[in-house]
């Protein structure tokens, strides 16, 4: 009889032991954009009191699953169901109030009517299309015209987390701490706001032929080029091509600097840094991560008798942000790296 108590208990440590902790897992997926706390950051702020009260867990689980696609938030699709629930419980337990319940049912309104409104009260935070706000997250470091950026209304991510009751919850009521006021307040009518949410609802027809309009691909994460002189010729028609570039030369090291003991260094393996600090900071407003691959780098290394050049590509790097905004200045740079390398190799 103690051997099968014990079974079963070390059954149950073992459940207790394996069940996913949603704190550990929103530090390791979730705090880098939105704060420790949930405050927010790059990202909205999910511990938001008028927040966690105007969305339900189905909302958060499939804004984890799916993401917003072509605006910072990714899809997290490799992490389990399991695990997904676990951050939805820890997301929900700063609000100390059960999740609101909302229908599942449509919200049937006048679309035509609904478009008006729309453009008298949402497109100058959520943008004429309901593209949605310039930029990302929350103030903290920058001056932004709002303190919150206004989500994309017509975002495929959005709209599929999204129940019309929810959307119309939000308008009835607004969220407190943000530029996000009552509707009701405002003085429209509960028809009115049926409209509003019919209106925002025919964004999913737009879906098909916006998808993809914006996104960028690359197979390769690195761009190469062989160069046809020495070395310290490359270094050299490297420098010369930065700066015919309008970038600023900030330092040339030896890529195992800091890495390996001060003199050990390789110095067939040479890495230059530079920077327009114009166009760092427009990035940088835009998406901080960027910060990730900015200042620029150019590689350059000396194997066997071959000088190969090499950079990170930016195209490759905006694929992984899913920031729709960042694209441009993807595609900038990646022609700012393609015409260094070209310059100095050939």
């Amino acid at each position: 009889m103690r051997w099968m108590i014990g079974i079963l208990l070390l059954g149950i440590t073992t459940l207790v032991v394996g069940e996913p902790r949603g704190g550990e897992l929103f530090a390791a997926h979730c705090a880098g954009c939105h704060g420790d706390t949930g405050k927010g950051g790059v990202g909205v702020p999910l511990s938001l009191p008028s927040f966690l009260e105007s969305v339900d867990d189905d909302f958060l689980r499939k804004t984890i699953r799916m993401g917003r696609p072509g605006r910072v938030m990714p899809a997290f699709r490799a992490i389990s169901d399991a695990q997904v629930d676990a951050i939805v419980r820890h997301i929900r337990s700063w609000s100390g109030k059960p999740e609101p319940v909302f229908s599942d049912k449509p919200r049937h309104g006048d679309a035509q009517h609904g478009q008006q409104l729309f453009v008298s009260y949402c497109v100058a935070c959520h943008g004429a299309n309901g593209e949605g706000g310039t930029g990302t997250g929350v103030t903290f470091s920058r001056k932004r015209d709002l303190p919150i950026i206004a989500p994309a209304l017509n975002n495929a991510g959005f709209l599929a987390a999204a129940s019309d009751e929810m959307i119309r919850h939000i308008l009835q009521f607004g969220r407190e701490d943000t530029p996000m006021r009552s509707f009701l307040v405002q003085g429209l009518s509960e028809q009115d706001i049926d409209d509003l949410v019919s209106y925002v609802r025919t964004f999913e027809q737009q879906q098909q032929h916006a998808s993809g309009k914006s996104a960028v691909t690359a197979a390769e994460s690195t761009i190469w080029a062989e160069s046809s002189y020495t070395l310290e010729e490359t270094i050299e028609n490297l420098k010369d091509a930065i700066v015919s570039q309008n970038f600023i030369l900030i330092r040339q090291d030896t890529l195992e600097h800091g890495l390996v003991t001060e003199g050990e260094e390789d110095p067939s393996q040479v890495i230059l840094h530079f920077c327009n600090f114009k166009f760092l900071f427009e990035a940088l407003a835009v998406d901080p991560r960027v910060g990730m691959f900015l200042p620029c780098r150019v590689t350059i290394t000396e194997r066997d008798g071959k000088v190969m050049v090499s950079a990170i590509n930016p195209l490759y790097l905006s694929r992984l942000f899913n920031n729709s905004e960042l694209n441009e200045y993807c595609k900038k740079m990646h022609a700012v790296y393609s015409a260094i390398l070209e310059d100095a190799t050939l």
